[in-house]
């Protein structure tokens, strides 16, 4: 597991933490993207497929206010899905 150092220095905050503990965040966990034609999500419906450029156990994105700074596996904790992080990235990405 990611140290608390670690991703406070993702997140460019240093030594400063203490000023934000309070302070509400975005997160999300991103499985996977596509591309489609604006014609094909038209026709999108229920039951409708859409592949996503990921496969089955790759790691998923986590975003903090839109910027990416961990990638995680998803688990699943009684009836929810969650991530556990594997890995802090060194700077926060976009």
């Amino acid at each position: 597991m990611a140290s608390d150092d670690a991703i406070n220095a993702a997140l460019g905050l240093g030594d400063n933490r203490e000023a934000v503990y309070d302070v509400s965040v975005e997160v999300s966990a991103v499985l996977g993207t596509a591309n489609l034609p604006i014609a094909q999500l038209l026709k999108l419906g229920r039951g409708a497929v859409v592949e996503l450029d990921r496969r089955v156990n790759d790691p998923v994105d986590l975003y903090v206010n839109r910027k990416r700074v961990c990638r995680a596996e998803v688990v699943v904790v009684e009836d929810h899905l969650a991530v556990t992080i594997t890995e802090v990235l060194k700077r926060a990405a976009d």
